[in-house]
């Protein structure tokens, strides 16, 4: 709990730093807090999940979502197996969410089956890093999987400057088609837009009740301003918190920033009860009080 309201992180990550480019390390270094490769992980390079739970929970995340990801061109491969040591240290905190690459899984559809059997609660996909598009046809069986199990897609929906990176694919219009050809799943935008698609995410969002913002690497204090063309406290009521952990200075600060902006109904929403109704098998946090 965060000043006695739930809070999750719905984007979270804790790879392997030996399977990783040199590029995320830099990043993590630029955007995190000072020592935390040296403080989390351990000399071989592998999350200390006992740490991990202190970390958060002196952050007070009551729930961390965290990511693989296979992008061999661009961030390297971080494998579902690598976050199952951290969540079975906590299952109450830690949560694995699924990955699979079109260009590297076939038959798409048995791996995603695997991985939600391990306990996954979403698929991430990462077009920009994977080199796909998330309208491609070979993703289509993944996404029948999803809808008929109720699992949420989470889009890395915004720019990266990763070298290897391909910033066309994270275009939200890719994912019209997706929303209309499969109307029970849920879609989350990862970053929310983040560099020239804004407008287009936010539109996405409020016009079809199965699409959601994620705020992971938006600084809070600029959220008015990223979205500025519309209504914030309505916009605001289709986000949902995430910090892109390790690269950002304070999950408390960011989530107090992010709450700040809204009335304490939607701010209680965003922070926790947005994410308890679209992620699978989530526990149902109540406040303090309550």
């Amino acid at each position: 709990m965060l000043d006695g309201t739930p809070l999750i992180d719905a984007h979270v990550h804790v790879p392997m730093l030996d399977t990783l480019r040199p590029a995320w390390l830099q990043w993590a270094r630029d955007f995190g807090v000072e020592g935390i490769l040296e403080d989390v992980w351990d000399g071989d390079g592998a999350p200390r999940p006992a740490r991990l739970d202190e970390v958060f929970a002196a952050q007070g995340v009551d729930v961390a979502l965290l990511f693989c990801e296979y992008s061999p061109k661009a961030t390297g491969m971080q494998t579902f197996e690598d976050l199952l040591p951290t969540v079975e240290y906590n299952p109450a905190r830690f949560r694995p969410v699924a990955n699979v690459n079109p260009h590297l899984h076939f038959p798409i559809a048995a791996e995603l089956r695997r991985q939600l059997d391990l306990g996954a609660a979403a698929l991430k996909l990462h077009p920009v890093h994977g080199g796909f598009r998330c309208d491609d046809a070979a993703l289509y069986p993944a996404y029948q999987v999803l809808e008929e199990r109720g699992v949420p897609l989470v889009v890395h929906c915004g720019t990266s400057s990763f070298p290897g990176a391909a910033n066309e694919n994270a275009d939200p219009q890719f994912l019209i088609p997706v929303v209309r050809d499969f109307p029970g799943l849920n879609v989350v935008l990862a970053h929310g837009g983040r560099g020239w698609w804004y407008d287009a995410a936010a539109f996405l969002a409020l016009s079809n009740d199965t699409v959601w913002i994620e705020l992971s690497g938006l600084p809070p204090k600029r959220l008015p301003e990223y979205y500025a063309k519309f209504d914030l406290g309505r916009l605001a009521r289709k986000w949902i918190f995430g910090t892109d952990w390790p690269g950002v200075p304070g999950t408390a600060v960011n989530a107090r920033a992010v709450a700040g902006l809204l009335p304490d109904e939607v701010a209680a929403a965003v922070l926790a009860g947005n994410a308890m109704k679209v992620y699978a098998g989530l526990p149902s946090i109540q406040p303090v009080g309550e």
